[in-house]
């Protein structure tokens, strides 16, 4: 009598084998059901089995087997739902991109803290919940536009960044689709529903911009020049004016440009602008194989570094000139020794990639290091 039935899996020894029972429930087929919870019926059937073999020492090893395999079914039994929980966190998180999720929330951050800041008196920390739905709506936005970009670039992400879930294969094109749609109509509402039509129509700017750069027919990311004006409208103005025009109004306020926000909205649109010419410097691969027109790919990879370079060095040395020309509205002693800070830290950077020839991961660092550049203009905001 065999001890398998022809749905089951037997072990070389004619046992079941123990990789039956990962769960708390096992089945064989329709006539022979086994259930790990039920002890008698579980005992019972394999008892049978065992007495027609006429084999009373695998009677033994079975039954010893039973009281090991329910008590590891009981305690395994969570761990695969735990295991898809947190593998899904992970694919969604490589989905949003997290060092573009950091630059928009410490934006929108430092923005607030600022506003707050210009009018101490009017603090009211409800509207911390306010400031809240907000960074929950821009980050919405944030991942409709960074997803919307993977959907429309699988085959060149497979080979500029295989690592992104989609280029991955561990996330399908469904659920991608369906997690940009989340995030638009989730952003969109909480917009709409606690920051009145203006601010709504400056998020539904943000949103066509985004789309309107990946999706055909449009795709204008082929254009080098328009791909550089929409990255630096969305990252930079539509941001920083959106936030802190949104964080006056709910003060009670009507908007008003403040010298340090005028400087800020200023700094970081030009910081965009960079950030749009060197973020296809590790990609100068894919582009070219799947003729994207870039300006790296059209005047090289050291040009396109010094050129960048060069820009944030002039945006530099404007924020020194700024704080020395306008003492009023800035703190010298914040402003001066902060840039120039930076500033010395962006050059010793690109004398890095000179030395290290623009192999493609000095060019990655040295990618990374402009978004840090980036992230610690906004920490150093408030303080200015």
């Amino acid at each position: 009598m065999a001890l398998c039935s022809t749905s089951s899996r037997c072990s070389p020894t004619g046992l079941f084998t123990p990789s039956q029972f990962g769960h708390s429930s096992v089945k064989v087929n329709s006539s022979n059901k086994l259930s790990a919870n039920s002890t008698l019926s579980f005992s019972s059937s394999l008892n049978s089995v065992c007495y027609s073999n006429g084999h009373s020492n695998q009677r033994r090893r079975i039954s010893s087997f039973k009281i090991q395999a329910s008590s590891q079914a009981g305690a395994a039994g969570p761990a695969p739902l735990s295991g898809k929980i947190s593998e899904f966190r992970d694919k969604c998180w490589r989905f949003l991109r997290p060092h573009t999720i950091r630059g928009t929330a410490l934006g929108s951050v430092a923005l607030v803290a600022r506003a707050l800041l210009e009018n101490p008196n009017l603090i009211n920390w409800w509207l911390t919940f306010k400031a809240f739905y907000g960074l929950i709506a821009l980050i919405c936005g944030n991942g409709y536009i960074v997803g919307i970009n993977q959907i429309y670039d699988i085959g060149i992400d497979k080979v500029n960044k295989p690592y992104l879930p989609i280029a991955a294969g561990d996330l399908s094109v469904q659920s991608a689709w369906f997690l940009v749609l989340f995030f638009a109509t989730c952003g969109l509402a909480i917009v709409a529903w606690n920051f009145g039509p203006f601010i709504t129509s400056l998020y539904c700017l943000g949103l066509f911009l985004g789309t309107i750069y990946s999706v055909p027919p449009f795709r204008l990311k082929r254009f080098p020049i328009a791909a550089f004006l929409i990255i630096a409208t969305v990252r930079g103005f539509l941001l920083n004016f959106g936030v802190y025009y949104a964080t006056r109004a709910a003060l009670g306020l009507p908007f008003q440009w403040s010298s340090p926000v005028a400087f800020i909205t200023c700094f970081v649109t030009l910081f965009a602008l960079v950030i749009a010419i060197t973020k296809d410097l590790p990609d100068v691969e894919g582009d070219r194989k799947f003729q994207i027109s870039t300006l790296a790919t059209k005047l090289g990879v050291r040009n396109i570094a010094f050129l960048g370079s060069g820009l944030l060095l002039a945006n530099y040395l404007a924020a020194i000139f700024v704080a020395l020309y306008m003492p009023q509205a800035f703190r010298r002693i914040v402003m001066i020794p902060i840039h120039g800070l930076l500033a010395s830290g962006l050059i010793f950077q690109s004398w890095v990639l000179e030395q290290e020839k623009y192999t493609k991961e000095a060019i990655s660092q040295y990618y990374r290091f402009i978004w840090n550049l980036f992230y610690a203009e906004y920490l150093f905001f408030p303080l200015i």
